[in-house]
């Protein structure tokens, strides 16, 4: 049922006709995938506070290396803890991408701030604007689960009415930097410092329901993972309760 349902929503994604004149990056937020992602089903779910003991294993898990380049900075693990504990899911939006264990394999931070506290104030006159984050497991790189946590992040300010998607990295992180090359992002570099933007177009119909439907997918998708795993392990519970003592 979940593969029907699936392949009828990509249909429908792919009957949506783009409005003239504007780039498909900034009307949806889609990014055009590569072959081999397009081959794999990358399903996007918004992260509740809940989730909170997922994304610490997730970013925990993260060799040194991988988290200069997604905090900007070295992080030990209580500062990665502490960071875990702070997102404040009233005012930020988090994404991730699951996988049949229902380990994290990408996690996608979308903080939203007041214009004037931002280092592209003047690139938009609405009084708020989304930073974007991104950091995937080692295991998943080269799937395209980083660009579709950055498309469901760029769908996620459209619908919200923030006209400016911004992400500020290392110049060496060549990941984000590639996400805001086939996105269609300005690009500033300065210091070893990147900062890129995206201008995004107001929200449709159709916009506002391919995010929800997308939700909905992404999380019939993490019931039917959690179920199958609550079955296993009491299916391994019973086994261990039947095994002759010795």
């Amino acid at each position: 049922m979940f593969k029907r349902l699936s392949h009828w929503f990509n249909s429908m994604r792919g009957k949506a006709r783009p409005e003239a004149g504007v780039p498909v990056a900034a009307q949806t937020g889609v990014v055009v995938e590569s072959k081999k992602s397009d081959r794999s089903l990358i399903l996007v779910k918004e992260l509740s506070p809940r989730a909170r003991r997922h994304m610490l294993r997730h970013f925990l898990a993260l060799e040194e290396k991988d988290r200069l380049l997604r905090f900007g900075t070295k992080l030990s693990d209580e500062m990665v803890t502490r960071y875990v504990e702070n997102i404040d899911f009233a005012r930020d939006t988090v994404f991730g991408v699951y996988d049949r264990k229902l380990r994290l394999l990408g996690v996608g931070h979308l903080a939203f701030a007041p214009r004037e506290k931002t280092r592209i104030s003047g690139a938009t006159i609405k009084p708020v604007v989304a930073e974007f984050g991104v950091s995937v497991a080692a295991a998943a790189r080269g799937m395209g689960v980083g660009s579709k946590l950055f498309e469901r992040g760029a769908m996620r300010c459209r619908n919200v009415d923030v006209d400016t998607l911004y992400m500020h990295c290392l110049s060496s992180n060549k990941v984000m930097l590639h996400i805001a090359k086939k996105a269609g992002m300005e690009i500033q570099r300065d210091y070893g410092e990147a900062d890129a933007y995206l201008k995004i177009q107001p929200a449709s119909s159709v916009s506002v329901f391919q995010e929800a439907m997308e939700e909905q997918v992404a999380m019939l998708d993490y019931i039917v993972k959690a179920n199958m795993r609550a079955l296993f392990k009491w299916i391994a519970s019973l086994s261990g309760k039947n095994k002759p003592r010795s």
